[in-house]
Parts: structure tokens; sequence; C-alpha cells
């Protein structure tokens, strides 16, 4: 497999599903650094706040790696696409800027 043709799809895949999961709280697993526990999904909070962090990480990662998979026979006979390996991560930081703006602009 040659990642030249699937590393950006991966990298654009992962960037989308990020903003995806952070947007609808598409954690796999919830961590309660409270009370030192571990949950399946987005948990609500039990005693202190929650941590998704890690299952929406986890969530992007399995979401691009089967992008990537799927992707895989289509990409191998089409030049390498590297544009979309930043691209698309770029335009995904910027819609995160726009999300959180409340915290950069007061």
């Amino acid at each position: 497999m040659n990642t030249d043709k699937v590393f950006p799809i991966f990298a654009a895949a992962f960037a989308v599903i990020y903003v995806l999961a952070v947007q609808y709280n598409w954690a796999l697993f919830t961590y309660h650094p409270k009370t030192g526990e571990w949950g399946w999904l987005g948990e609500p909070a039990r005693n202190g706040p929650p941590m998704y962090w890690y299952g929406w990480l986890v969530t992007s990662t399995f979401g691009a790696t089967a992008a990537s998979l799927l992707s895989w026979p289509v990409v191998r006979r089409w030049p390498a696409q590297l544009w979309l390996g930043w691209l698309v991560p770029l335009v995904v930081m910027l819609i995160f800027v726009y999300l959180f703006r409340g915290f950069f602009v007061r």
C-alpha cells in the first residue's frame, strides 16, 4: 500500500470526522478524571467534568482508517493528492476557530 495516496485521504477524513465528533459528541469512551473511571460513549458528568477528547481521537482515527481503506481501490490509480492532506485540515482549523470564537473574542 502506497501511503502517498492514502495518507491525504486519512488526514482529510480525520479532520472532518474530528469536527463532527466534537460538535455531536461522538466519543467512543469518556474519562472521568476526578474518579479515575472510564465509560463507553459520551457519558454525562458524574463527579466533576468528564473528558471526551480521548474518545473523539479514537472515533476520528477509526473513521479515518476506514475511509482510507475503503478509498484505496479507487485512489491507487490516481496521482497523489497532496493538497487534500493539508487543505482540508486547514479548513477544519478555521471551522474550529469559528465554533470556539467565544473563547477567542471577548
